[in-house]
Formats: C-alpha cells, structure tokens, sequence
C-alpha cells in the first residue's frame, strides 16, 4: 500500500530552512571553523600621579643615583682608614715611641703620727722620670703630687714646668710636711695602730700631669697621664736612722689607664 501525503507550503519552507541550516553549519565545520573571533582587550590608559612617586626612569635614575652615592662614601672611607694606617705604620717605624717610666727610687718619713682626728707627717720623696725614646722630648707643664694613706688625702704639691730631652732621666722630689685633719674610719685607725707598732705605713702618691710631646718641630696636644706609686715607707726614729730590714725599697710605678684623656 502506497500512501500519498501532501504537505502544506508552510511547512515545506519549514523544512528547506531546516535543510539549509544543517548544510551550512557543515559547510563549516569543514572549514575548520571555531565560532566567532574573540576582539582585543580594550587599551586602559593610567594617567601618573603629579607628585612623581610613580615608578618609571625618574625613580629607576633616583635609585642608580643613590646606589652610585653610597658606593662612592664607602669606597672613601676605605681608602682614608688604608691611608692612615699606612701613615701610622710609618710614624712608629720612624719614631719608635716608648712609654715612660716613674720609680720612687728614695723615701724619707721621719713623722707619722695621727690623733685627735689630725695626722701629723713629714715625708720627702725623691721619683724619677725616663724618657728611653730617642726621637721625642716631653714637656711637663704641671704636676700635680698627691700623698693618700688609705686612699685619704693628706697632703699635695704642685711642681713647676720643665722639658726632659731625649734618652732623658730627670728627677722631682716632692715634699709633704705639716698636719692636716683626716677622719679616719674606725677600720682605718685600726690599720694605722697596726702599722705603727711596725712602724712601716703603706702610703700612695699619685701625680697627675699636664704633659705634651715633641717630635723634631712638631708638638702633640695637652696630655694628662695620671701616675700611681704604692709604697711600703719606714719610719726614721729620731736620729734619722732605721734598720736594714726596713730600709726603704725602690718601688716602680704604674699608669692610671682610667684617668687618661686628651684634650
């Protein structure tokens, strides 16, 4: 059996528009073809800050400028500390400085008597000074001698000016006489009891200088070395004799590094 159907002319150009649809979209795909081109981004456009903090070659140069700036302060540095190494080195190679030496080579205390809150002394020092350098003088401008027992002062004098030459001993002879009142504690009056039934006492001076250094036409800055001398002293009876074992000894003396300043 054959059936006949007839289609209405709506729906035929239905189904051509169908047909047509399917054929291109074929065509197509033969082609190779994805779909529709994606279009560029939009171009955005930043307009910079007036105050200049952006980033760009201002800044980059800003950087360089300052990298160039503290490479050149370093590389100076450097080069001034090499200098005046180099010109140190020289100057002891040349100079060869020594330190000076003090020793209390004599002692004399013929009294020593304490009462009444009064010590009573008379004490005669003879110090030496050595200058061993070969190429630098000293000027002394003002030394100052001071006599302590038990870390006490009881006594000072002041010593006039002088230069020592080089390869130099010289000798200043400070001299403490008279009273003074001293409190002592009651520790220190117990020591003091102890040491005249011995009659030996543990006196200190100490110097403080006012010193400036020479070498060929040039001279150093104000320098004030402190000098500290502990002594063991005996004490002289009257008719100014003591014995052997209590004769007094040479005593060299040390620098105060504590005192020491430059100005």
């Amino acid at each position: 059996m054959v059936l006949n159907r007839k289609f209405s002319l709506p729906t035929f150009q239905k189904f051509k528009s169908l047909h047509f649809s399917l054929r291109f979209s074929m065509s197509q795909l033969n082609g190779a073809y994805y779909g529709p081109s994606i279009p560029p981004a939009p171009k955005s456009y930043r307009r910079p800050s007036r105050g200049g903090g952006g980033c760009g070659c201002l800044s980059c140069c800003c950087g360089c400028i300052f990298n160039c700036i503290i490479s050149l302060i370093c590389k100076i540095l450097t080069t001034v500390l090499i200098i005046a190494a180099v010109l140190a080195f020289l100057f002891w190679l040349v100079v060869r400085p020594n330190i000076l030496k003090f020793h209390v080579s004599d002692a004399s205390l013929t009294r020593f008597a304490f009462s009444n809150n009064t010590l009573h002394y008379n004490l005669a020092l003879n110090v030496s000074i050595r200058n061993p350098n070969r190429r630098v003088g000293v000027y002394y401008d003002q030394i100052e001698a001071l006599a302590l027992y038990e870390d006490v002062r009881f006594a000072s004098q002041t010593l006039g000016p002088f230069f020592q030459h080089t390869k130099n001993t010289t000798f200043i002879s400070p001299l403490f006489e008279g009273q003074r009142v001293t409190p002592l504690t009651a520790d220190q009056t117990s020591q003091f009891d102890k040491e005249n039934s011995a009659r030996v006492f543990s006196i200190d001076v100490k110097l403080f200088m006012t010193v400036r250094f020479k070498f060929l036409l040039f001279k150093s800055h104000t320098v004030r070395p402190k000098i500290r001398c502990e002594m063991n002293v005996p004490l002289k009876s009257r008719n100014a004799t003591t014995s052997l074992d209590a004769a007094f000894k040479a005593t060299e003396c040390d620098w105060d590094y504590k005192r020491w300043w430059i100005r």
